[in-house]
């Protein structure tokens, strides 16, 4: 299990705990995660000294987020080269712990290329796709672990650091889309869960849209839903808008509708864990029926994402993978950090109420007005599109 980090990191010391961060203490290196079960109340660090115990934190939603479950990942797949442990053992356990984010395997995958690449001889993946030969990797001679260590820890810093140039460049393009959709500002934007700082390297996907639009005046209200079971928007996104001094309030996930009726909701914006190649989204379970109240009412729908969100492995929605949690986190109330097993909590229906807790749910293509990523926004939302900020994103790259 993770412990408990008792000292603050330079974040804290700034006053703003990091997401996450690496740490080299006197007792060998570790991964840092802000506990995001247990905001807003505290801002406690977890360190996580191996896989399992960042598996663990993964599980229980200590760190969440799919941009920032890929950095975990590639952060996962140094910590376990740099303590002597098993590295592909290791990578399976840590990609395998959220199967609907993709960017969770591919943050543990470009890790372990650069481990097996500089292990064999090859160059240190610190760019590009993370393969053999990416520009700025160094040589490491076979068998050097240490250097192969390095060269996984290089991988996931730079992963890191690409993840916090994708999100501003998100909210420069989502604002730009804002303004296009909505003439006059002064937009009243409705979001799901949580896509801040909390989730990414930067400030966020969806939400960064938004406090970008604050920043520039033209935020007239945030409307936060609660997120059920977890919360995550009461407790995650409701603190974010707060330290920023954003215009936010806060509504039951039932309560949406009320909203579009009223006509006080001039856009969507969520995030996604992953986006099959024909567009469909997956995001946090409620994003679909925000979807259909959208178009219903005719009102913009617009998901904000990376490219590495992006899965043209995944031909359609029906293709996507939906992790199934646990019924105790309905049948219960309960904080998420007593979320694993039963008892910890205050039970709201009879002893052995069967629960149904998809943690993500599917809206197709025709149903999102637009995609945003950092290569730019696409609308109508069609597969050739799609294919295209991939195409554009690999030749940036390369370049």
């Amino acid at each position: 299990m993770a412990d408990q980090y008792g000292r603050p990191g330079d974040g804290a010391r700034r006053g703003r705990t990091p997401a996450i961060r690496w740490d080299e203490p006197p007792e060998g290196p570790v991964l840092v995660l802000l506990d995001q079960t247990r905001l807003p109340a505290e801002e406690a660090e977890l360190v996580c000294a191996d896989a399992a115990s960042l598996v663990e934190a993964i599980l229980t939603l200590a760190v969440r987020g799919a941009p920032l479950l890929g950095l975990a990942g590639a952060y996962g797949v140094a910590l376990a080269a740099a303590r002597g442990a098993d590295v592909d053992e290791a990578a399976d356990a840590l990609a395998a712990a959220r199967p609907t984010a993709v960017n969770l395997a591919r943050g543990v995958r470009l890790a372990q290329a650069a481990y097996r690449a500089a292990l064999s001889g090859g160059t240190t993946a610190t760019g590009g796709t993370g393969g053999p030969g990416a520009p700025g990797g160094s040589p490491v001679g076979a068998g050097d672990r240490a250097g192969a260590a390095r060269a996984a820890l290089a991988a996931a810093r730079a992963l890191h650091a690409r993840d916090a140039d994708a999100s501003a460049a998100m909210a420069r393009h989502g604002l730009a889309l804002l303004d296009e959709l909505l003439p006059g500002g002064r937009h009243r934007v409705l979001t799901h869960c949580n896509t801040g700082a909390l989730v990414s390297g930067g400030e966020g996907t969806a939400f960064a849209v938004a406090l970008a639009a604050h920043r520039e005046g033209r935020l007239r209200r945030l409307w936060v839903d609660e997120t059920r079971p977890l919360w995550q928007g009461a407790r995650l996104t409701a603190y974010e808008a707060a330290r920023h001094g954003m215009p936010y309030t806060l509504l039951t996930d039932s309560a949406a509708g009320s909203l579009f009726a009223a006509g006080e909701v001039d856009a969507v914006l969520i995030g996604a864990d992953r986006i099959a190649a024909d567009g469909s989204v997956a995001n946090k379970v409620g994003s679909y029926p925000l979807a259909v109240l959208a178009r219903y009412h005719h009102v913009p729908f617009v998901v904000v994402a990376p490219v590495t969100t992006i899965d043209l492995d995944t031909p359609s929605g029906a293709s996507i993978e939906v992790e199934q949690r646990s019924g105790h986190e309905v049948t219960e109330v309960r904080m998420p950090h007593t979320a694993a097993g039963a008892g910890g909590g205050v039970p709201v229906a009879p002893l052995g109420t069967q629960a149904y807790n998809p943690a993500f749910d599917v809206t197709p293509p025709e149903l999102v007005t637009a995609v945003v990523t950092e290569m730019g926004a696409v609308s109508p939302v069609t597969a050739p599109a799609i294919a295209g900020l991939c195409a554009r994103s690999r030749q940036v790259t390369i370049s």
